[in-house]
């Protein structure tokens, strides 16, 4: 059974209470929308010139670790454009029918989201080659000697796609994505100022130390400072007055295991479990899997990119190896010892 993680930067199906208060803090526009300020002046750019010539705007990948905002700036796209927005991901649409049961029933200028693209089945992806590209579908009446195939008209929409492995997208469907642009890490004053808005949403009071506090600790990802502004409000309401001070979330902190730096006890098990077993040498990826008990895929998907964000991890040719940085964080003396031998 999987351990529930505060710093999980995912979004869970099966957590309703969180996803209805993950869409209350998002916001609705681009000024509301706080960070990745590139990527909103394109945005704002290629929105301002498709109302102006009256077309639906082009179609848009959007890439990147989970909990960074590429839903929201969806919902914000569509807001921008003042068009309707469908959401689905792609582990949902399992046949080609059920692509073209969705795409029938849009209208000119709505837009189509599509969360985990990578996802979809083959047959699926060229169905929608066509749609994106043509704005036509092509679809199969019959069986066998009696089948043909019909060509139909599809309104002008737009296609939002999200994927947190843009590597495991096929090329003929990334090709066809006008705009692609990839979500960063966000800073620490940008996470403060999503805290205090948060804050204010939930109507807690939260004091300047506090949400800089909790801004080193949010792992640089909006998804994450929410959360965790979440558990430290709820500690403050059962131990305090409701109001968030700096030592109400510290102990908040404290209580969670989540050091200064963000990390959880998942991540120093992972650091550890490194230098414990194999010191400075480069580690393969398997091997680290069956050092933690995790999947290949979660240590890529989940573990990684903020370690690496950190200069905790590094890869080099043979695998990966836990750096200096970290062993000072974690309290290791760092030994560098060349007649090491390596082992991956």
């Amino acid at each position: 059974m999987a351990i529930e993680r505060i710093t999980d930067a995912t979004m869970h199906d099966d957590d309703t209470t969180e996803q209805q208060i993950e869409v209350t803090l998002r916001p609705k526009t681009f000024d509301d929308y706080i960070g990745q300020d590139r990527l909103k002046n394109n945005l704002k750019l290629a929105i301002d010139a498709a109302k102006k010539r009256g077309e639906p705007v082009d179609h848009v990948l959007l890439y990147g670790p989970p909990g960074l905002g590429k839903t929201t700036m969806a919902t914000v796209i569509a807001n921008e454009m003042g068009t309707n927005i469908r959401i689905t991901a792609g582990p949902a649409i399992e046949r080609a029918g059920d692509l073209a049961s969705i795409l029938t029933n849009l209208k000119d200028g709505d837009i189509l989201f599509i969360d985990e693209i990578h996802r979809l089945g083959r047959a699926v992806e060229e169905v929608l080659y066509s749609a994106m590209e043509d704005f036509k579908l092509d679809i199969m009446i019959g069986k066998g000697p009696a089948a043909r195939s019909v060509r139909l008209d599809l309104p002008k929409f737009t296609i939002i796609g999200a994927t947190t492995r843009t590597g495991a997208l096929a090329a003929p469907l990334r090709d066809r994505f006008g705009l692609i642009h990839r979500l960063e890490f966000y800073t620490n004053d940008e996470i403060a100022k999503i805290i205090n808005r948060a804050a204010k949403i939930l109507e807690s009071k939260i004091s300047d130390s506090a949400s800089a506090m909790l801004s080193t600790r949010a792992r640089l990802t909006p998804r994450i400072a929410n959360r965790l502004l979440k558990r430290v409000r709820d500690y403050a309401d059962v131990n305090g007055d409701g109001i968030i001070d700096e030592k109400t979330a510290k102990l908040a902190l404290e209580l969670l295991e989540i050091d200064e730096l963000g990390l959880d006890p998942g991540d120093r098990n992972l650091l550890v479990s490194i230098i414990n077993n194999y010191g400075i040498n480069p580690v393969g990826l398997n091997t680290i899997a069956a050092l933690t008990g995790d999947e290949a895929t979660t240590i890529e998907d989940f573990y990684e990119p903020y370690l690496l964000q950190i200069g905790f991890i590094e890869r080099t040719p043979r695998g990966r190896r836990v750096t200096a940085k970290a062993y000072k964080h974690l309290g290791k003396n760092y030994q560098k010892d060349e007649s090491q031998q390596i082992l991956v």
